[in-house]
């Protein structure tokens, strides 16, 4: 692998905008692949992953649903992060990070 040389302020700057839009597409992305997981998991079709506050489920249950939750937003996330930081070298020619 190689690595990425670090970005100038400028680039930084003009990468904001990108990655905001980039963040907020991957929290929807996360939260619509964390549905559809959690579906094929639980055992109702139609049922919601248990919120922390909602007695009719245990603790395991619900810290389950929080570490699918967490690890498949952590892997949207940098996958989304590293694909919009490629893609503005790509264009810019600088590397957005670092």
């Amino acid at each position: 692998m190689s690595k990425e040389e670090p970005g100038t302020t400028s680039a930084k700057i003009l990468y904001r905008p990108v990655g905001l839009v980039a963040s907020m597409a991957a929290g929807l992305t996360a939260s619509m692949v964390f549905r559809w997981v959690w579906g094929r998991l639980s055992r109702g079709e139609d049922q919601d992953p248990p919120k922390a506050l909602e007695s009719e489920y245990g603790l395991r249950e619900v810290l389950m649903a929080a570490v699918v939750q967490g690890a498949i937003y952590a892997v949207v996330r940098a996958l989304v992060d590293r694909g919009g930081a490629r893609a503005f070298q790509r264009v810019t020619g600088d590397w957005p990070g670092n």
